[in-house]
């Protein structure tokens, strides 16, 4: 009778099957996180967005704490000054858009005019895109005004949403001293340095992206916005605007808000000056992705465009226009977490130093 194997399965096979079953796992917690968080949506979005502000705002409290300002105090005139700049920058943004979205959406049907004489099917689509876009407009408009109860309820959700997140981030600012041994006192004692060192790695993640992102924005509006002005291209604030915030959904924004400055000139301006709107654009394009991303990358996690257009495709299948601008600071933070795994497993298996004797 021959000897029953210690192991009926192979080696390679086994690690597969672990593999496997760690994945398996893995995919579950996370379909179940994403799930808990599209149920508590109305909690989870502003805590995301508080968290978001803090990072963005973190740098201006550290520096008023350190001339000795009582961190209450410190706070609060942090909030007020992002209130400030961002209720000033939003009322710009808006009042632009208002003056020059007519403009903006002409333009757009008289580019798809002029594409599709050209090519035929691909510009007559555009074109009724630009022609319907006053209309699907005024009809979601009409449909606000008649259902007043519905859209009250949405502007006061809006409105709650932000002023909680707004209180999360003076809170955040206020007790950011305590949050290492917050998370020290709810994790095991003995995984405290590991925790600590993830959560540091993600914070600096997020708090590099927001920060890096929001001064590419601003370069990238102002370098399209300035030269739109100087070829005398109509809604040339508009469309700066437009860049700005489309600039915060890395890649896709940048082709979209081009996309749409370099249709509007071609269709305002002619020829000539819409290819000079189109070199303005690449140049500008250029000098995001070689000179201002490395720069901004080489101070977080460095992440891949394919990567980077699969979590704003997931933020988008989940949330919507939200998801695509948190699903980049999220991934960030999650490579975070990951380089610094890889980082201290890498150090732990490396070899000690070898006894001369």
């Amino acid at each position: 009778m021959s000897p029953v194997p210690d192991r009926l399965l192979p080696e390679a096979v086994r690690r597969l099957a672990a593999w496997c079953g760690v994945v398996l796992l893995v995919t579950a917690v996370l379909a179940v996180g994403v799930w808990l968080c599209t149920v508590f949506e109305s909690v989870v979005t502003p805590v995301l967005l508080a968290v978001l502000g803090t990072a963005l705002l973190g740098p201006m409290h550290r520096r008023l704490v350190r001339m000795r300002m009582n961190r209450s105090l410190a706070a609060a005139l942090t909030c007020l000054a992002v209130v400030a700049v961002v209720g000033g920058a939003a009322y710009v943004v808006v009042l632009a858009l208002i003056e020059t979205g007519g403009e903006i959406l002409d333009s757009l049907r008289r580019a798809g005019e002029m594409v599709s004489e050209h090519f035929g099917a691909v510009g007559t689509s555009l074109e009724d895109i630009a022609a319907n876009s006053k209309d699907l407009l005024a009809k979601f408009g009409g449909t606000a005004a008649s259902g007043v109860v519905s859209g009250l309820s949405v502007v006061g959700s809006l409105i709650a949403m932000v002023l909680l997140a707004l209180v999360l981030i003076f809170f955040f600012l206020r007790d950011s001293d305590r949050a290492v041994g917050t998370l020290r006192s709810v994790v095991p004692s003995g995984s405290g340095d590991l925790m600590e060192a993830m959560g540091r790695r993600a914070y600096e993640a997020v708090e590099g992206f927001m920060r890096g992102t929001t001064f590419v924005a601003l370069v990238d509006a102002v370098l399209i916005g300035a030269g739109l002005l100087v070829l005398d291209v109509p809604g040339a604030l508009g469309l700066a605007a437009l860049v700005f915030v489309t600039a915060y959904i890395p890649y896709l924004g940048a082709i979209l808000s081009g996309a749409v400055a370099v249709l509007v000139t071609f269709a305002d301006r002619g020829w000539v000056i819409g290819l000079w709107a189109l070199g303005l654009v690449l140049l500008v394009q250029m000098i995001e992705g070689y000179v201002l991303q490395p720069v901004v990358q080489s101070r977080t996690v460095q992440m891949h465009p394919a990567v980077v257009m699969l979590a704003i495709t997931a933020g988008a299948s989940v949330a919507g226009i939200l998801g695509m601008l948190l699903a980049v600071p999220l991934t960030a933070a999650v490579f975070g977490v990951i380089s610094e795994l890889r980082a201290r497993y890498a150090a732990d298996a490396a070899p000690g130093p070898v006894d001369p004797a």
